[in-house]
């Protein structure tokens, strides 16, 4: 339970920084908390997805070095993995959940937006929430409920009350 619960902590943490290498440093700790959790609980799919993510989240981190193309090739590849990772940890029709959630969430951190950033936290707590239910994880249920909730506030916040209509 510790490590849902730093995971948790990590996730909100990135979600409300507005600086996206620091969001990214701190999601890539939700994921590494979040890929010892799933092995725990045997929640295959999202184990390996979390350790996908943690690779993925340090060369998000350094997007400066690579140049355009690599960097779109770098998306795609991750993108691929991920659907691979699916098929071979394939636990049925749930499987579906934690891997869409993964390659939006990789998208939008792919990108500099942070709006796409606080956006991700919305679909990943909705996509993964399910997954957890599936697995009667309640607390971690409940932590992409509040996953959620903080998404749409910091949307809200940061980016539909800027817009001038």
């Amino acid at each position: 339970m510790i490590f849902s619960i730093l995971a948790f902590v990590a996730v909100f943490v990135s979600i409300c920084i507005k600086d996206r290498k620091k969001s990214l440093y701190v999601q890539s700790l939700n994921c590494f908390f979040e890929a010892i959790y799933d092995f725990i609980i045997s929640a295959f799919t999202g184990a390996i997805l979390s350790i996908i993510n943690l690779i993925r989240t340090f060369i998000f981190i350094n997007k400066e070095k690579f140049s355009k193309l690599v960097y779109l090739t770098i998306l795609f590849f991750f993108e691929s993995i991920i659907i691979i990772n699916c098929y071979f940890s394939w636990a049925g029709y749930i499987s579906i959940l934690p891997t869409i959630g993964s390659m939006i969430r990789s998208y939008c951190l792919w990108n500099s937006d942070m709006k796409l950033v606080r956006i991700s936290g919305i679909t990943t707590g909705i996509l993964y929430g399910s997954y957890y239910i599936y697995y009667k994880s309640w607390f971690m249920v409940f932590g992409y409920l509040i996953l959620l909730l903080i998404g749409i506030y910091e949307v809200i916040k940061n980016d539909i009350k800027k817009i001038k209509v």
